[in-house]
């Protein structure tokens, strides 16, 4: 397993740590590598396109039509006129 230290971290971050895995009954050491498993959790999920989202979101709702992706496209401001 991989190893690394973490420099000059403020007094009141290791403090609040501290706590937290008392609070959670764990080392502090241990706390610090569950954070870091959630945090990187969803790293593996790849990234999909704005159709995609929102084709799922509505997908039970009966959305049956495609939604096509909009890759590469500059975005620009909404222009209102009065």
């Amino acid at each position: 397993m991989a190893q690394f230290v973490v420099r000059n971290i403020a007094d009141s971050v290791k403090s609040r740590l501290q706590r937290r895995a008392a609070r959670n009954g764990r080392s502090m050491e241990e706390e610090v590598r569950d954070i870091l498993r959630v945090a990187v959790k969803d790293d593996d999920i790849p990234e999909s396109g704005l159709g995609t989202e929102i084709a799922a979101l509505f997908a039970e709702a009966g959305l049956d039509s495609d939604i096509p992706e909009l890759r590469g496209q500059r975005m620009r401001p909404a222009l209102f006129e009065e």
